[in-house]
């Protein structure tokens, strides 16, 4: 009979023997200024979460997710290309593509459906595929699902680019592909630079903005708007309705030429169950609220440099930071757990962030600012974990780590 002992890769069985165990914790309840009363552990301050613009549970956008609940009810009856398009999906792509500037747009169920789907229908085995190397997991598995050759060049290193594009010239496609934001890491993928080679070297371009839309770029519309660029410099956008968006899903926009072929060929779409109109009610009402009032976008963007300011102050952070996410980096994975544990039971909800998420020696707390915490709060936060951090011996520092060189060679699949 065979083996059914599963074993992870995570140190789960140390770190619940050792009480450092802090993954899927129930939360209870949402509370004002990004608390949260999670069960058994009472109130908290989230600072580990994806809500950057704090929009969750907003007026506007519970009132167009209840219509939408008693109008369309809480399912749809079928995939999208037979019975389950309904008129909310095409309104909300009709916003999705006047809010990103392109020909048309399309929603999937989930950001990672989105990304596996699109990769594996564009491309195949005499295709190549050029990506970042801290790009998402969803990201590498559709490279790899799509047979294409993969070749991934250094985290932002527009040299390493220009290798691999030089290297990869053949008779198949190329697509170079990268997130927006990195969302372990809160930095900004050089996109100027990127648009340039891709144009030189003849290959199309596609960009995750799952952690940029409602974050960078004027009225939160992303990295284009961010670097000043037109909208057509990426071929192909993709963010989601689950982070700075309140709500559940993704989307895809582009040319019609593209949308059409997406709509008729990607698995993740033809095969899933379409999105629930109360999720696509709340995605669109979101980005109407975007496009029509930047008071969140601009408590997002204070609150980001106070929170860098105290991390300033303790030596923890040095020079600018671009997003509102802050990795803050203590070393081994053991440290990292007591550390974060620590915090936890001083009331912050942060988590630690372990290899293999994250390359070995850089295990972190992923930080994050929300437009929905107060400053004292935030000042507070970083005031509990510096003298933790003293108590432990820690030194921790807001950056980008360089990973092992075995990590960051060009990998061919």
């Amino acid at each position: 009979m065979p083996s059914t002992d599963w074993v992870s890769r995570w140190p789960l069985r140390e770190a619940r023997e050792a009480d450092l165990y802090f993954y899927l914790q129930a939360i209870e309840a949402f509370l004002p200024h990004s608390h949260v009363r999670v069960r058994g552990h009472g109130e908290m301050l989230l600072l580990g979460g994806y809500s950057y613009l704090g929009l969750n549970g907003h007026p506007d956008i519970l009132a167009a997710a209840e219509a939408a609940l008693h109008h369309w009810g809480t399912g749809t009856p079928g995939a999208r290309l037979l019975a389950g398009t309904l008129a909310q999906h095409q309104e909300l792509e009709d916003t999705v593509a006047r809010f990103k500037g392109t020909e048309r747009a399309m929603t999937f169920t989930s950001g990672y459906a989105a990304n596996v789907s699109v990769l594996t229908t564009l491309l195949g085995p005499a295709d190549t595929v050029i990506g970042d190397k801290l790009n998402h997991a969803s990201i590498v598995d559709g490279c790899r699902l799509s047979g294409a050759q993969l070749l991934r060049f250094r985290h932002n290193d527009m040299g390493h680019l220009a290798h691999c594009l030089r290297r990869s010239q053949g008779p198949g496609r190329r697509l170079v592909v990268v997130d927006a934001v990195f969302s372990m890491d809160g930095d900004i993928a050089d996109l100027p630079t990127i648009v340039d080679l891709c144009r030189r070297f003849d290959a199309a371009l596609m960009v995750d903005e799952a952690h940029a839309v409602g974050v960078l770029g004027e009225q939160g519309r992303g990295a284009t708007s961010h670097f000043g660029l037109p909208p057509d410099a990426v071929d192909i956008h993709m963010g989601t309705f689950s982070k700075a968006i309140p709500s559940a899903g993704a989307y895809v926009a582009g040319s019609t030429a593209l949308i059409e072929v997406l709509e008729h060929e990607a698995r993740g779409f033809v095969y899933s169950g379409s999105l629930p109109a109360v999720n696509a009610a709340a995605a669109q009402a979101a980005l109407q609220l975007l496009m029509r009032d930047p008071a969140p976008l601009q408590r997002l963007r204070h609150n980001t440099r106070h929170f860098a300011h105290a991390l300033q102050a303790q030596g923890w952070l040095h020079g600018d930071h671009p997003t509102p996410v802050f990795p803050l980096v203590c070393g081994g994975p053991d440290e990292t757990l007591r550390f974060a544990r620590a915090c936890q039971r001083h009331g912050l909800y942060v988590q630690a962030i372990l290899p293999p998420v994250v390359p070995v020696g850089s295990a972190r707390l992923r930080l994050a600012v929300s437009a929905a915490h107060r400053p004292q709060d935030l000042s507070d936060a970083v005031a509990t974990m510096a003298r933790l951090a003293s108590e432990w011996g820690l030194s921790p520092q807001v950056a980008v780590p360089a990973a092992p060189l075995d990590q960051l060679e060009a990998v061919e699949v």
